[in-house]
């Protein structure tokens, strides 16, 4: 419920602290001397509603009155889902496939970008995905589908697992990102322009390091309890169960003709990355940790039956309608040889019973012609 209540850890606070550990050090003793007179604590104790949906922060109030303008964050309170309640201002600009269908669905601009800003290279930065809702058709199996979404700061490619009944008359492929998608460096090469500029290391196995568009706050997104990541992460926080494969794994379900999503499980795990300061005594105690905050599950179980009746329909009944066609077609043209058959055959038979009367005719006028001449008297 909204209103329990949690102790989680101060994500501003912990953001800012982190941020300053390259800082200046008269900087960082500053930032203690701060606290200390706000009284800030490195956890915080809210409601759900307020971790979700916003809570005021000190630090956010005061960086209000002293951040030069430019630099101000877009938000005065903080929450997790701040300004994500359906209330979205983005643009996007999609291929609605007319001129070519397997463009179908496809972003071409998302707030007027053909391209993201943050990443080492273009194919980083890429923007041609979908929302997840919907996919060109005619899905193979060694397809590769990539969904773009704003949080994730990066098109997430997935590939084929399996087929998958999802209602009697309905077959859908299941695709999932692959399992070295959030791996490191060593594991998957890839990843290497998804590294932030200026850091000396990538992100570790089973997290992505999404900084650059959180405002430089040190936010890591994995699977649902580190699901395809490093043991390490499990070991180091207390309470976390295993990763369970069924309850934690990302997918969706496409119907592989239409390319409709059919069922959907969206999971995600957003984490904050400290890192120990010791100039600021208020975490001067804390190791370099990841902490897990929150994971959260978004999708749909199944499209309505008239849906799914109308795309089983669409399906199944052209084939259907073709066949008939063509079994019509052929009825038509094995009639049309017979009728034209028979034509021949009558006009055959006609043209030799002229040929026979003509002849009749002749020899009977040859036969009068005769008879005339030996009546004749001689001279």
């Amino acid at each position: 419920m909204e209103d329990d209540v949690v102790i989680v850890p101060n994500i501003p606070m912990l953001s800012a602290t982190s941020q300053s550990k390259h800082a200046a050090r008269f900087l960082r003793l500053a930032m203690a001397s701060i606290m200390d007179i706000l009284k800030i604590k490195p956890f915080v104790q809210v409601s759900v509603g307020q971790l979700l949906w916003g809570y005021e922060d000190p630090l956010l109030k005061l960086a209000k009155d002293v951040v030069p303008k430019e630099q101000k964050l877009p938000y005065e309170e903080f929450g997790l889902m701040y300004g994500k309640n359906g209330t979205s201002t983005d643009r996007v600009t999609i291929f609605t496939g007319v001129d070519d269908i397997t463009q179908y669905g496809i972003i071409d601009k998302f707030n007027g970008r053909s391209y993201l800003p943050h990443w080492l290279s273009d194919n980083c930065n890429r923007l041609n995905g979908t929302d997840g809702s919907i996919f060109p058709p005619h899905i193979e199996k060694d397809r590769i589908l990539f969904v773009y979404d704003k949080d994730l700061c990066r098109l997430l490619p997935l590939v084929y697992e399996k087929e998958v009944q999802i209602k009697e008359n309905v077959l859908g492929y299941r695709f999932t990102p692959p399992e070295n998608v959030f791996g490191d460096v060593e594991s998957n090469p890839e990843n290497a322009c998804f590294c932030p500029a200026g850091q000396p290391s990538c992100s570790p196995k089973g997290l992505f390091n999404v900084s650059l568009c959180q405002y430089d706050s040190p936010i890591m997104l994995s699977f649902p309890h580190f699901y395809l990541g490093d043991d390490s992460f499990l070991t180091a926080v207390e309470g976390i169960s295993p990763p369970d494969k069924d309850k934690h794994t990302f997918f969706i379900d496409v119907h592989p003709t239409m390319g409709t999503t059919l069922r959907a499980r969206a999971r995600v795990q957003i984490n904050l990355a400290v890192s120990q300061v010791f100039d600021i005594k208020q975490v001067a105690n804390f190791p370099d940790i990841v902490f897990p905050i929150l994971w959260f599950e978004e999708g749909i179980d199944e499209l309505p039956d008239e849906i799914t009746d109308l795309m089983s329909f669409a399906e199944t009944v052209p084939p259907k309608i073709r066949l008939v066609i063509i079994i019509a077609l052929f009825a038509l043209g094995a009639l049309l040889f017979l009728l034209a058959l028979f034509c021949l055959i009558r006009s055959s038979h006609r043209q030799s019973t002229l040929h026979l009367e003509g002849s009749n005719y002749l020899a009977t006028a040859q036969f009068d012609l005769t008879k005339k001449k030996a009546k004749e008297p001689k001279n």
